[in-house]
């Protein structure tokens, strides 16, 4: 059970606790803005957050690494009028609102004093505070999301007995509810995280629940929106939240008022200031607005009814785009224009990085901001968002994108097996999308069939990328353990005859399939598979700047039991024993752990009697990549035996070494080694940081590391589900993207998603220099976990990522080609090579290839 903290004091006047809560609030914003003016001038990474100094003419303050625990959460925020104006900012009079909806509600408590100050600093010029008011028993206002506190306060820990239930606009709702508590007694409740799939780790922040008056008071010179959900139900209760709101506005300004009863926004709109915006809120449109006795959608039809009234509506975002039950867009409504025929201003609502959005978004976040924003005279007048950095972006930075071609400049787009987020791999689909996306290099990773022919297949396995469970070739189904520890069915298994047949369908990715996150089902088995040869002739004929080819995929050199039965004990070539020519090829690290592995080039080499390098450099030639010089040449490889051969024979392609996983750092023997045959290297975004509960807890020097020794970087595999991502970049693949360009000098970054990264590209921001605005500044990484500490609530400490030396990238050479092998595949035909032998179709296991080899050594 969590621990409560006390506010001013506990059993004091509800009045008087705020004040206290609200002069701490403040206190600890003063010193901060001391601590930070002071070290303006500091270096160091920024925040996303990053306003200009106040130093400069209408600029914003600066935030350094070192001031992220004092002044990220509780950072009571008294905005300046200078901070407030538009010289040197973005905001534009008649851009669309952003409105945080309880601050930064997506990743702090809803409506909690570091929502509404992150929200401040990480969020556009002119972003609304959005504070939903409920009424305490004794009459004050507080910020809480909902009106029953049961999910989003401690109050069940604090008050376990006084459960009640009520009937709310017609719907029973049992849990605890703010009219039965003073706000003395609320002072005792904390706010946490209301929706359960967010980490809960700033709960123990002891957020205490914010007083309307104090919260406006803390926010001065901000703009502020407040909500009242339910005004019946609190004169139902004996509470008057029409003097509320009105006693609230005529003190302190409030720019904006909404509410989903109308009959209440009546009541007090011939008293409200000029200055303040009233604005109907719909709902549900088979609900009603009991204040008036009419559903919501019927009142979709008599918008001048409404402007007699307000001056505005919020509409959820399906009454603009309107979504299928299968989660895909329909066709825009007219609603945004009978709005603005009418006179009204219309806010689109229900934003969150973290929601499933329709699956034509791709799972970017920002990509559905302008799809409400950036269509001419169908722009909404303002959104309202949980994550209001992005909303940020997309208004600021990406409603007027550059309408230029393609910008093959650096950092690259290079798909991965094509764009894979949205089509199944490395189909002639994905292809043309990644193109048509913006990519800059479409990428293929080489497989071979039994009959030899190269194609483009993002895994060796057919299980993980085709329906062949499902086909007759399922028969070829078996088990190798050195391979993995469930059945497969592998490429050299099948002809392409097989591959490329209407039996053999593809099968879309899907990468983060554990948090039920699925790619465009209705594009599940669509699409063609693509021999290497006809890749390269795509390239060949659109504006790519080249082509990447993977050679990789660790794979079994087939041992058969026969094999094994009739080894001898010496080799003839070496004169060795058995023991001593495998010893001496480094293939056996342990008598108990018998295999034999190496990489794919390896195993078709040995195994398939087919030289994949060469035929990778002959595909290349016979599609004309020898006689141009418009198309650059990326090979890729985790092993660098392949890109040593290629090294050898004076390749013109450019070698890019792919780093093994799980190394943090490296040494300069290391660096040393890798530049003799590679002339850059791929990154995955693992060994970049070190996570801990999804936090990143410290960047690792890796990419220092490598670019200090002059290697070309390229990162990968970037994605836009919001759980690929660290906490840290907000769900957002643009505040990701956006902080791997601006802190490394990559030349390129490797993505199932082109168009999110080659929109990136064309943001009107980033080239901005000093007066680039504050959301577009690169997030300081592992600025919430510092945060975290200081409540004792920091994710578990993890040591150090180890550091990649000489026997980390060295492998042992490409073996000899050995005769072909028969050509296999379809059912009931000669065995795949590969496949057990028909005299021993089980399995053979590690276990039982460990006694023969032991037998053949003993005769």
């Amino acid at each position: 059970m969590r621990g409560s903290r006390g506010c001013g004091g506990g059993g004091g006047g509800g009045a008087g606790g705020g004040e206290v809560a609200a002069a701490a609030f403040a206190a600890v914003l003063l010193c901060c803005v001391m601590a930070l003016v002071g070290g303006a001038a500091a270096q160091g990474p920024r925040l996303p957050s990053v306003y200009k100094t106040l130093n400069e003419p209408g600029s914003l303050m600066r935030f350094g690494p070192s001031k992220i625990s004092s002044g990220f959460g509780h950072l009571g925020v008294v905005i300046s009028e200078q901070m407030l104006s538009n010289e040197g900012g973005t905001a534009i009079s008649d851009a669309p609102l952003v409105v945080a909806k309880g601050g930064f509600s997506g990743v702090f408590p809803d409506s909690s004093q570091g929502a509404y100050s992150y929200a401040l600093i990480a969020s556009a010029l002119g972003t609304a505070l959005w504070c939903d008011v409920q009424l305490t028993k004794d009459g004050f206002g507080v910020c809480l999301r909902d009106i029953n506190m049961q999910n989003c306060t401690s109050i069940a820990e604090a008050y376990p007995a006084r459960k009640r239930t009520y009937v709310v606009d017609g719907v029973r709702k049992t849990g605890w509810f703010a009219s039965d508590f003073t706000i003395a007694e609320l002072q005792s409740v904390f706010l946490t995280q209301a929706i359960w799939s967010r980490t809960d780790r700033f709960d123990y922040a002891e957020y205490p629940i914010f007083n309307v008056t104090d919260f406006l008071s803390a926010v001065k010179g901000a703009s502020i929106w407040l909500n009242v959900q339910h005004p019946t139900f609190y004169t139902q209760r004996g509470l008057n939240m029409r003097s509320y709101i009105l006693s609230v506005q005529k003190g302190l300004s409030v720019d904006y008022i909404s509410s989903p009863e109308l009959g209440f926004l009546q009541s007090i709109s011939a008293r409200v200031g000029r200055k303040t915006k009233l604005a109907f809120s719909f709902l549900d449109k088979n609900l009603s607005d009991y204040s008036i006795n009419r559903t919501y959608g019927s009142l979709l039809s008599n918008l001048t009814f409404i402007k007699s009234i307000a001056s505005g509506i919020v509409v959820p975002k399906s009454y603009i785009w309107q979504v299928t039950n299968d989660n895909y867009l329909l066709s825009s409504t007219s609603i945004v224009t009978e709005a603005h025929d009418a006179g009204l201003e219309i806010y689109a609502s229900d934003f969150a990085n973290d929601r499933i959005i329709p699956y034509n978004y791709s799972y970017d976040p920002l990509a559905e901001y302008l799809s409400f924003i950036s269509d001419g005279g169908f722009s909404v007048d303002g959104v309202l968002s949980e994550h209001p950095i992005t909303a940020s972006e997309a208004i600021g930075c990406f409603a007027d994108l550059n309408s230029r071609k393609t910008d093959h400049g650096q950092p690259l787009v290079i798909s991965h097996n094509g764009a894979s987020g949205d089509y199944p791999d490395c189909t002639d689909l994905a292809y043309h999308s990644a193109i048509n996306d913006g990519a800059d290099f479409i990428d293929c990773p080489v497989q071979v069939t039994s009959d030899g022919v190269l194609i483009c297949m993002s895994s060796i396995n057919l299980l993980d990328t085709t329906d062949v469970q499902t086909t007759p070739f399922s028969s070829l189904t078996y088990t190798v353990q050195e391979i993995q520890s469930t059945p497969g069915i592998f490429t050299f298994n099948l002809t392409w005859a097989n591959i490329s047949s209407s039996t053999l369908k593809p099968k879309i990715s899907s990468p983060v399939s554990q948090y039920y996150l699925v790619r465009n089902p209705r594009y599940t088995n669509q699409g063609k598979f693509l021999k290497l040869s006809d890749f390269l002739a795509i390239v060949m004929d659109k504006n790519l700047s080249g082509v990447m080819i993977t050679i990789e995929v660790i794979l079994l050199l087939e041992v058969s039991l026969i094999f094994c039965l009739t080894i001898s004990t010496s080799n003839k070539k070496t004169g060795g024993s058995f023991l001593e020519l495998i010893l001496i090829n480094g293939v056996l690290s342990s008598l108990i752990n018998l295999s034999v592995l190496l990489q794919n080039a390896a195993f078709v080499a040995e195994s398939l009697g087919i030289d994949i390098v060469d035929n990778v450099n002959t595909a290349l030639s016979a599609a004309g990549y020898d006689n141009q010089t418009t198309k650059e040449v990326l090979i890729q490889s985790k092993d660098s035996a392949v890109l040593v051969k290629l090294k050898q024979q004076k390749t013109r392609c450019k070698l890019v070494y792919t780093l093994p996983l799980g190394f943090g750092d490296a040494s300069n023997s290391s660096l040393k080694d890798i530049k003799k045959f590679a002339d850059a290297v791929a990154v995955d975004r693992n060994s970049v940081f070190t996570l801990s509960a999804d936090f990143i807890i410290r960047q690792n020097n890796l990419m220092k590391d490598l670019q200090s020794a002059g290697l070309p970087v390229y990162a990968q595999v970037f994605r836009n589900e919001f759980v690929a991502q660290p906490l840290d970049f907000f769900g957002d693949e643009t505040v990701e993207i956006n902080y791997y360009v601006q802190s490394f000098n990559l030349s390129g970054i490797i993505t199932d998603f082109p168009k999110t990264v080659s929109r990136y590209k064309k943001n009107t921001c980033t080239a901005l220099g000093q007066d680039m605005p504050n959301y577009m500044l690169p997030v300081e990484v592992g600025g919430l976990a510092q945060f975290l500490v200081s409540f004792k609530s920091q994710p578990p400490s993890l040591p150090p990522m180890p550091t990649m030396n000489d026997s980390s990238v060295e492998e042992p050479p490409l073996p000899p080609v050995a005769p072909r092998n028969v050509p296999g595949g379809s059912p009931g035909s000669t065995t795949a090579p590969g496949a057990p032998s028909d005299a021993h179709t089980a399995p053979v296991s590690t276990g039982m290839l460990l006694v023969m080899v032991f037998t053949a050594l003993l005769i």
